[in-house]
């Protein structure tokens, strides 16, 4: 079993406890800190020099997930506090205690406890590869061996946070006509299963031959009042185990990822706002001196495209038989020129991680305009489709009153 797994393991048999006690000086200090049992407890902070410890068990509370968003807050917190020259074992303290979100606090919590018993921090955070990814943990550990650790969390944070500005542009993007589908079919479902019927009952009393629009409707209305159930269901059932199959699934997650990148008005998007996280991942490790080699082994999965996590790994195997990375990248085919080209020049210039930094707020400053192209140009197109569907339902169900109105 590995290190992490076994931490995680570990964890999970773990309790949260509230302490009180007294330090050297007297002064009453409370927290919090998990642990196998109670008595643990009293031994580490015995440990620590207190006195007149009570525990007892925090009551379990539903607490909110942890999200890249806390991850970004944390590291933009932690730098200031290294920056301000607070230790790291109290810089934790304060930064658990003003977190926002309890499970955040109690994670601070649980890696406080692992560098105040000699590991280092990149250690520590390796020990929760959920929250702390490989390439948050390698610059860490590069920013402890150089020595510039409050440095290089100011880059994290500025990474996380863009990085997490520009997943929710694209999910703001995705979002929008996908809800304008989804009312789409509640509207269509409850014109079928209650209007329609209504139209039939006083269409029957004509005793004429219904138009062919209006036959197809309420053959339409008539399954789905006679099967809603089913319908509702086949489609819920669908989608939870299309979720689950990709989420399992390497070769779908891999066919979504190619279709994503041709997808009209979406690809184009998607692609920009890959670029840019590729290129900012590579200026962050690069910048925080991690070898080229090392940091492009991180790069690719950071982009979140399988399309490109292959692509950087044939860079990475360029690079290492000494081709620049310039080549490298242009071989591949899937960098715009303007890329490659300043990639050449931060080559050229010995300034690499600033060009990249440049070309990643260029992209990010376009993944801005598309979405907000895509959104007004949405818009029309989205009333025409609605417009379309209401609209062939309403005159397909007034054809037999016009056809009865022409014959009177």
């Amino acid at each position: 079993m590995t290190p992490s797994s076994s931490a995680q393991t570990s964890n999970t048999s773990e309790l949260v406890f509230i302490w009180e006690g007294k330090d050297k000086a007297g002064r009453l200090v409370q927290g919090e800190m998990r642990a196998t049992g109670a008595e643990r407890v009293n031994v580490t902070l015995r440990r620590q020099g207190l006195t007149d410890i009570t525990v007892k068990k925090k009551a379990s509370l539903r607490q909110r997930k942890i999200t890249e968003k806390d991850i970004a807050i944390f590291a933009r917190q932690l730098a200031t506090m290294l920056r301000a020259g607070v230790p790291l074992l109290q810089a934790f303290d304060i930064v658990a205690r003003g977190h926002g979100n309890p499970a955040v606090s109690r994670l601070l919590w649980d890696v406080r406890t692992q560098v105040e018993t000699g590991s280092s921090l990149s250690q520590s955070l390796r020990r929760y590869p959920a929250h702390f990814d490989a390439l948050f943990c390698n610059l860490v550990s590069a920013g402890e061996q150089a020595g510039i650790l409050e440095e290089v969390l100011s880059r994290l944070a500025t990474y996380k946070e863009k990085t997490v500005a520009i997943k929710g542009k694209i999910r703001a993007a995705m979002f929008y006509p996908a809800a304008i589908l989804v009312v789409a079919f509640l509207v269509t479902a409850a014109i079928m299963i209650w209007v329609v019927p209504a139209f039939k009952n006083v269409f029957e009393s004509f005793g004429a031959e219904l138009p062919l629009p209006t036959q197809m409707v309420i053959w339409l209305s008539d399954r789905f009042v006679q099967y809603w159930y089913l319908i509702i269901g086949s489609l819920s059932l669908g989608s939870m185990l299309l979720v689950r199959t990709w989420k399992r699934s390497a070769s779908l997650r891999a066919s979504t990822d190619k279709l994503m990148l041709r997808l009209p008005l979406f690809g184009e998007i998607v692609r920009k706002a890959v670029i840019a996280r590729w290129t900012r991942t590579l200026s962050t490790m690069f910048s925080a001196g991690v070898p080229l080699v090392e940091s492009l082994e991180s790069v690719g999965g950071a982009s979140g495209n399988v399309v490109y996590i292959d692509a950087t790994r044939r860079i990475s195997a360029s690079v290492k038989s000494g081709t620049s990375l310039t080549m490298a990248m242009q071989t591949t085919q899937i960098f715009p020129a303007m890329v490659t080209q300043m990639v050449s020049i931060g080559e050229e210039s010995g300034a690499l991680d600033q060009m990249l930094s440049k070309v990643a707020e260029f992209y990010e400053d376009e993944v801005d305009a598309a979405v907000a192209s895509l959104s007004s140009l949405m818009e029309p197109i989205i009333m025409v489709i609605l417009g379309g569907l209401i609209g062939g339902l309403v005159i397909a169900m007034y054809l037999p009153i016009f056809k009865l109105g022409s014959v009177v």
